[in-house]
């Protein structure tokens, strides 16, 4: 019996540690070939040590690109977006989770049906919208179009069911107005949603390539994905710079998920959880 527990321990770990192989051998791949000139990088067999060329091909990637303007860039929008909104979409969690007026099941199923309109459909009204406004190439285009983002709406507001009603009462019984319990009250106990929320929209923004290629206009706005679309060629591709670019732009994305990942499962998982 005892040798039957081991051995499904064992195995168990066995087959996790080949999943960690699987799942970090394309960043183990990349940060190689950011080491190494292009020539090694899809050599067979292929090279499984770093080389010596990084500073080249840096040096090269800055030739190429604005590699620190596009970084800035990315950043700048992704931060200022998450700030927003999560503002946003936790104020409208907690009006769906805490309050009742005429319409709420309506407006919010009309949220999660808005889940379902692929994201290429609204690109020529948003185009023209943005057009019309004379935001076109400028970082408002860029963070608005889905500053209240669904899917972030939903998860906040189920996190918020779980918040009792009687500590909100408790709060207006003393005096309190509603911006103080929503700042003071509900925000405060939301940590760990608000974390996971802010590491997917992120990821979301930082990631986000279709959108600013379109209405985007200038290589100093650039954000760095499309940044480094321009690095593949018509005739060849230095993959050595496309390496360490897409190296560079992982980095704040694990960054980011390292420091907020005690938070990010018990923000996922606390909708889970009934008063």
């Amino acid at each position: 019996m005892v040798n039957s527990k081991l051995l499904q321990k064992t195995f168990l770990h066995v087959f996790l540690l080949i999943g960690v192989v699987i799942s970090l051998a394309p960043f183990y791949w990349m940060v190689v070939g950011a080491t190494n000139p292009s020539g090694d990088v899809l050599s067979s067999p292929p090279r499984l040590l770093p080389g010596d060329y990084l500073v080249e091909n840096y040096k090269n990637l800055s030739e190429s690109i604005d590699i620190l303007k596009a970084l800035f860039n990315s950043s700048a929008i992704s931060i200022i977006y998450v700030v927003v909104s999560l503002f946003i979409c936790s104020a409208a969690g907690f009006a769906f989770a805490k309050y009742k007026f005429k319409g709420k099941n309506i407006i919010f199923a009309s949220f999660l049906l808005a889940m379902m309109i692929p994201y290429q459909a609204t690109i020529i009204p948003l185009f023209q919208l943005f057009g019309s406004l004379d935001w076109i190439n400028t970082f408002r285009a860029v963070i608005l179009p889905q500053i209240c983002y669904p899917f972030a709406i939903f998860l906040i507001r189920q996190n918020m069911k779980g918040i009792p009603d009687s500590l909100l009462e408790a709060g207006r019984i003393d005096g309190a107005g509603e911006l103080f319990i929503f700042f003071k009250i509900v925000l405060p106990t939301m940590k760990p949603t608000l974390a996971a929320v802010g590491i997917f929209l992120f990821t979301h923004q930082w990631n986000n390539f279709m959108w600013p290629l379109i209405v985007m206009t200038t290589q100093e706005h650039y954000t760095l994905p499309v940044a480094l679309s321009t690095l593949a060629g018509l005739n060849s591709i230095d993959y050595g710079q496309l390496m360490l670019g897409t190296t560079i732009s992982v980095i704040p994305i694990m960054v980011v998920f390292l420091f907020l990942q005690k938070h990010f499962v018990s923000g996922i998982l606390g909708g889970s959880i009934k008063e």
